[in-house]
Order: structure tokens, then C-alpha cells, then sequence
């Protein structure tokens, strides 16, 4: 008898067979593995493994062959794969009813996903509302010491020692324990440093070390929102005599008020008089030449401007310097160019210069919400117009005579 050639045909054949083996193992294998890594007993789950290995192959060498003699081998070989099935489904019941309610069951208990780690806090808040600050404390280090980068839990630590255990230092060393965690977004640093501005404020009234502060937002991020922000907060910072008067208040005694006041003549008690308008718009020149970056006291200027000048061009300088500055928050650009449409309207402006003010609005923003509510103003703009109409003329030119504020540390108009 002579052996048949191998041709190339057969070796492929082999080598194809073999690879299909290996696949077969190697998913099995990783079915088995991945199987094992969620059960929540992998021993047990070994031994169903094992047992149904058994039961397939008695069934495979045993059964199957005697499926084609016929007669009474058919028939033990189909008991014998009916009681080899019930064993299987007696061992695989729980995991195939678990195929099913699974799914079902994830939608409202979130499946067998592990839990991310996060720290809790529950228990040091009680302690705080109890007034046990210093077991509040202990179980804030606790979880601190689990997840020694957490914010949330920083923070807190901090609100307690300056707030509650009147311990300004410590809460400053825990601040800047943010500071120098490498792992925290700009935002939340410049957060916590503003937070300790005001608690240098608060307690102790020291305003150089809340600019000092400050001044390291400016310095971490500069040319950022953040910088800008504080910039301004260094510029709006109050004295400190008037930061004690607000712990030292003055005690007023309200003397009793004209009985009847209704029947009384109106011309023996005229009402109050404005504030001197000027005298505050000089003062506002002189501060932004120290403070250009203070854009409460900018804004305050341009309606002065407006209002008791009736110079809205001086007025949208003033907007125009504060929209243009660099790395301004969108929701500041979006008040100031609402207020100048309203300084404008109050003042007489046509529509095509208060529909621009808007407008910029649209363009600078255009996937905002403030985008549509301009839009939405734009369309009403001149029934706003019409209902803003004054029946006298505003005489220009009657304080003419004191513009010469403008001119201090204000950019001039060109």
C-alpha cells in the first residue's frame, strides 16, 4: 500500500485546522476568564466548569456514537443526553435565569459595576452641625488620607479651621496644600485662593494679605479669565477702617416720622436731593487712575456719563473699554453691552446703534443663550423704542462746563 503524496493543499488544510483549535481555545478561554473575574465565587464556578467538561465529554465519546447503531444503544444514548441535560440545567439554572433578569435588574440597581472610590463626608458635616469641630476634623483626615487630593474635602477642612476653630493659619496651610497638588484644574486652585482672600478679609481685616492672595492668581494664570477677575477684586478692594467699621457699626437713632404725612403740603417737605453726581464722577476718575482695572467703578462712571452728563459717547468709551480687555468672562461683556442698549435707548440713540450694540452681542457669542435673548430683543427693539420715547427734548451742552472729567486716567474718544 502506498502512501498518498502531501501536497500543498493538505498542509494548508492542517495548519487552517490547527488555527481554528487554537481560536476555539483561546475564546473559550477568555469567556472562562472573563467569567471568573465577575463571579462573586470563582471556586464554585470552577467546579461548574469542571462538572460540565465531564458531562460533554461522556456525551460526545459515549452518546454520539451510539446515536447510529440504532435500537437499544439509540435510546441510551438518548437517555443518557436527557440526564446529562438536567444535571447541566440544575448547574447553570442561576446563570441562564441571570441572562434574562440581568438586564432588567441593571436598569435600577445599576448592575454589578464596581463602585468608583470617592471619599464621604456625611459623617464630618454631622459632627459640624453638632458643634464637635474637632471630630469633624478627625473624620475629614480620615478620608484624606485615602484620597489625599480631593478638594471637596480640602475645602471643607479649611471652611472649618477658619470658620469654626478660628485657626487662619491652619486653614491657609491647607490651601495651599491645593496650591502645590499638581492634579488640580486652574479654576479650582484660583477658587480656593479667592476663598482665603475673603477669609483674610473677614477675620482679620488684612487687606495687604487678601491682595497678596490675589496677586498669585495673577501670577499662576496670567492672561487668563481667572487673573482678570482678580485684577479687579484687587482694584475693588475696600480700606481697612471701612473694613472694621462693618464689625464696629455706628448705632443710628430714627427719630419718629410726621404724623399724617398725606395731608401735608408737599412743598414744606420736598423730597430728597440727588448726590452729587460730579463730585462722584471725579472721585471715580481719580480711583481708576490708580485702579484702571476696576470695572464696577468703570461702569458706575459710564452711566454717569450718560445720566447726569447726557454724553453717551463718554459712556461707551467707559462700556468699550471694559468689553475690549482681554480674557473678560462672557457673562460681563453680555451685561455691559445690555447696559449700554439701555443707556442708549434711555438716551435717545436711533435703532441702527442700539441694534449694533446688540448685535455684538449675537456675534461674539453665537452658541450662547445670551445669543438668543439679544435676538429676541433685536426683534422687539423698536416697540422698546417707541415706549421709551420722551415728549422733551434733552438740552445738550448743560454740563459741558465740568467734562473735563473725562480726561483723567480715562481713555479720551477719538
Amino acid at each position: 500500500m502506498t502512501a498518498k503524496p502531501v501536497t500543498f493543499g493538505h498542509i494548508l488544510e492542517i495548519i487552517l485546522d490547527g488555527l481554528s483549535l487554537i481560536l476555539i481555545i483561546g475564546f473559550v478561554g477568555w469567556i472562562l476568564y472573563r467569567t471568573l473575574k465577575k463571579s462573586d465565587d470563582p471556586q464554585s464556578l470552577l467546579g461548574k466548569w469542571a462538572v460540565t467538561v465531564i458531562l460533554a465529554a461522556v456525551w460526545l465519546f459515549v452518546a454520539v456514537p451510539k446515536v447510529h447503531k440504532g435500537g437499544i444503544e439509540a435510546m441510551f444514548a438518548l437517555s443518557l443526553t436527557m440526564v446529562e441535560a438536567i444535571i447541566f440545567a440544575i448547574i447553570w439554572r442561576r446563570n441562564i435565569a441571570g441572562l434574562v433578569a440581568d438586564p432588567l435588574g441593571n436598569l435600577y440597581d445599576g448592575g454589578s459595576t464596581p463602585l468608583e472610590p470617592k471619599p464621604f463626608y456625611s459623617n464630618a458635616i454631622a459632627h459640624r452641625k453638632r458643634g464637635h469641630y474637632q471630630e469633624a476634623v478627625a473624620s475629614i483626615r480620615k478620608e484624606l488620607d485615602k484620597f489625599p487630593s480631593d478638594l471637596e474635602g480640602q475645602l471643607l477642612l479649611a471652611d472649618i479651621q477658619a470658620e469654626n476653630l478660628n485657626d487662619l493659619p491652619g486653614a491657609a496651610l491647607t490651601i495651599e496644600r491645593i496650591c502645590n497638588q499638581p492634579d488640580h484644574a486652574p479654576g479650582n486652585i484660583a477658587l480656593a485662593l479667592n476663598i482665603l482672600a475673603d477669609w483674610y478679609l473677614k477675620f482679620n481685616q488684612d487687606r495687604n494679605a487678601a491682595r497678596e492672595t490675589l496677586q498669585r492668581i495673577i501670577d499662576l494664570f496670567p492672561e487668563s479669565e481667572m487673573s482678570v477677575l482678580a485684577s479687579q477684586r484687587i482694584a475693588t478692594l475696600a480700606n481697612t477702617e471701612h473694613l472694621l467699621a462693618a464689625h464696629d457699626r455706628k448705632k443710628f437713632i430714627v427719630a419718629e416720622g410726621v404724623q399724617n404725612l398725606g395731608l401735608l403740603d408737599p412743598k414744606m417737605y420736598p423730597a430728597p436731593a440727588n448726590p452729587d453726581a460730579a463730585k462722584q464722577a471725579a472721585e471715580l476718575v481719580k480711583h481708576l487712575q490708580s485702579h484702571p482695572l476696576d470695572a464696577e467703578a468703570r461702569e458706575r462712571l459710564a452711566v454717569i456719563y450718560a445720566d447726569h452728563y447726557n454724553r453717551i459717547d463718554l459712556a461707551a468709551d467707559q462700556f468699550e473699554q471694559l468689553i475690549t480687555y482681554p480674557n473678560q468672562p462672557a457673562k460681563r461683556v453680555v451685561h455691559w453691552l445690555n447696559l449700554l442698549a439701555d443707556v442708549q435707548i434711555r438716551h435717545g440713540a436711533n435703532y441702527d446703534a442700539v441694534r449694533a450694540t446688540l448685535q455684538r452681542i449675537v456675534d461674539l457669542f453665537p452658541d450662547a443663550a445670551a445669543a438668543g435673548l439679544a435676538a429676541n430683543r433685536i426683534a422687539l427693539l423698536k416697540l422698546e423704542l417707541k415706549s421709551k420715547e420722551k415728549n422733551a427734548a434733552v438740552k445738550l451742552g448743560t454740563y459741558e462746563q465740568d467734562i473735563g472729567l473725562k480726561g483723567g486716567g480715562v481713555r479720551p474718544v477719538k
